[in-house]
């Protein structure tokens, strides 16, 4: 990247180096090789942290590669005192399994591509002070028991379909941390009691007299100073603030996308008088949950108006170019008119929903899927679903998980009791782990266990969807005949029971520039030739989904052209085919 910010936004710490940059790469289509040491010659050299199949990355080879290599060598003084703190190596994502060594000696294996993970390398370190590490990453490029989103399993991408992503793709870094330390933190907004739920696990040698305190401020203003004892390494407080009492004080500091407020942490942990570990962090105070048909944002009825975001940039795939292109994607949906992203088959980088976060953008988060079922893909996607909501539980603009689409992976929904009991245990599971926020068991179709019912139709016809869902239509009618795609909107035995209707994918109007020399290999919907017309119809479905009452928020297909896909509302470059005041006239309405 052309620029770097700390990797993880909710606990961060200035000791810290980035080894993205120029690593060696090897392919290993034939997986002959299995050490470190078996390597004498790396042919290619790549630039983390871009996938090889990305052109940024220097090789741009979009075949079918099973397995590579990367490995570069980083300076790192090993202190004397044995006790003078650990090194921490952390990787943001590398799909799909993982094995990394530090100077020949394995440190740690990994199974999932869109999560993180980190290992103490401190005992793996030389005395000296060049120190190599070296990564093996396994991909079948035709694996679809595994968690693969957008990733096509053919050579060329197809239909709704793009290039795969094999290998390391978010950030690579070393952190310095003391012998004892913070881990982990998590934070759960309680905004009927006006508190902020914290919870603190801490590694290391731990003593009796071991306890973090916490500065809470919002700007020049002093919210909380306090401080907590440190039980078997664990901290969980609820931390209580004073209510502001009227309206115009408490909304003052709550967090929405109009009024995206953060509260940033400063937290110390401490052994007696002595400072041991000290982390910056943020957090805010929000709820988001259903009350009959409606969603709530703090309380209140909020019309979601969301953009279906893939997540892709032409060079360089899943991965931003920047962290200045991850909080430019988050200000151009706002400029369209947005108030949140439904992130699609993707778990984002950590950077894009701070950007979200800070600026004001509600994000649906959604586990990528995998195209067959069975007990292998269940339980990977359970792993790696579990780790997403683990890393991004404590973010303030995450308000809805998705952990099904379409019934991809789960095609038999209708017909089978055990497709029917994994969407029921990932809604139960998600429940668990995070009874804060909806869930959405299956979204599209199909909907069994769930807080919200979301519909996809892609009927290009406003007048049609308006007659389908308007004011003369009872809910209970069109989940008895409404079958898009083919497939029933409820399972028998979970009919509506007055939980909000979302239309949650329509649009998908296709626009190709005339100039464009790609235009005769474009994918979409519906395609257009004439702007005006393009325009006007966008309008028109958009105008359908805002205004009926039945739905409780819309999703427009889509943010941005996508590879083949021509069905963004922004060319793949994010330059815009409509002015962007009109679309935000378009999306907002007249409110």
């Amino acid at each position: 990247m052309t620029e770097m910010a700390y990797p993880r936004p909710q606990l961060e710490r200035p000791q810290w180096v980035s080894l993205n940059g120029k690593w060696k790469f090897f392919f290993d289509p034939e997986q002959r090789f299995r050490q470190p040491s078996e390597l004498t010659e790396w042919p290619h050299t790549i630039l983390v942290p871009f996938a090889p199949e990305s052109r940024a990355s220097g090789i741009g080879d979009t075949g079918f590669h099973r397995a590579c290599w990367y490995e570069r060598e980083f300076e790192y003084e090993k202190p004397a005192h044995k006790e003078s703190g650990r090194v921490i190596l952390h990787f943001g994502a590398v799909d799909y399994f993982a094995r990394v060594w530090i100077n020949n000696m394995l440190a740690i294996e990994h199974e999932g591509g869109h999560t993180p993970f980190s290992v103490d390398i401190t005992m793996l370190l030389r005395e000296s002070s060049t120190q190599r590490i070296t990564v093996r990453a396994e991909d079948d490029p035709e694996d679809l028991e595994k968690p693969r989103g957008k990733q096509d399993w053919q050579r060329e991408p197809h239909g709704i379909w793009y290039p795969r992503t094999t290998g390391i793709w978010q950030t690579v870094w070393l952190e310095s941390v003391p012998e004892t330390y913070i881990r982990h933190i998590r934070w759960t907004p309680h905004l009927e009691r006006w508190e902020i739920g914290f919870e603190g696990f801490i590694v290391g040698q731990l003593s009796d007299d071991m306890r973090i305190s916490i500065r809470l401020t919002r700007g020049t203003q002093l919210l909380v100073d306090d401080s907590y004892q440190v039980i078997g390494g664990e901290v969980h407080r609820r931390i209580a603030l004073s209510d502001p009492g009227i309206d115009d004080y408490r909304n003052d500091l709550l967090w929405s996308p109009e009024r995206p407020t953060l509260i940033d942490a400063d937290i110390t942990l401490w052994c007696g008088n002595q400072k041991v570990d000290r982390i910056k962090s943020y957090t805010a105070i929000r709820s988001v949950n259903v009350q009959r048909d409606r969603l709530l944002l703090n309380g209140r009825p909020y019309q979601l108006r969301l953009v279906l975001d893939q997540g892709y940039w032409p060079d360089t795939l899943m991965t931003a170019p920047s962290d200045n292109a991850l909080r430019r994607d988050v200000e151009l949906a706002k400029e369209m008119g947005f108030n949140g992203v439904r992130k699609h088959q993707k778990i984002e980088d950590p950077r894009y929903l701070y950007w979200a976060d800070k600026l004001g953008l509600t994000v649906w988060e959604e586990m990528p899927s995998a195209y067959r079922f069975s007990p292998k893909s269940i339980k990977r996607l359970m792993q790696e679903w579990t780790e997403a909501i683990d890393r991004d539980y404590s973010h303030p603009c995450i308000i809805v998980w998705v952990p099904f689409n379409e019934s991809w992976g789960v095609p038999d929904l209708a017909a089978s009791h055990i497709h029917r009991a994994a969407v029921e245990a990932f809604y139960h599971l998600t429940k668990t782990l995070d009874p804060t926020r909806p869930v959405i068991g299956n979204d599209g179709w199909e909907s069994s266990a769930t807080d919200i019912i979301g519909i996809h139709d892609y009927d290009f016809n406003p007048s049609t969807l308006r007659r389908r869902y308007g004011r003369l239509v009872k809910p209970e009618e069109l989940f008895d005949r409404r079958r898009p795609g083919g497939r029933i909107l409820t399972l028998d035995g979970y009919p509506h029971r007055g939980q909000p209707i979302f239309l949650t994918e329509f649009g998908g109007l296709a626009y190709v520039h005339p100039d464009d020399k790609t235009r005769g290999r474009a994918w979409g919907y519906r395609f257009y030739e004439n702007h005006a017309e393009y325009e006007a119809q966008c309008s028109a479905l958009i105008d359908v989904a805002r205004t009926t009452a039945m739905f409780s928020g819309f999703c427009y297909t889509q943010f941005t052209d996508t590879f083949q896909e021509a069905n963004g509302l922004l060319y793949g470059d994010r330059t815009p085919k409509i002015p962007m005041r009109r679309l935000a006239e378009i999306v907002r309405g007249h409110d």
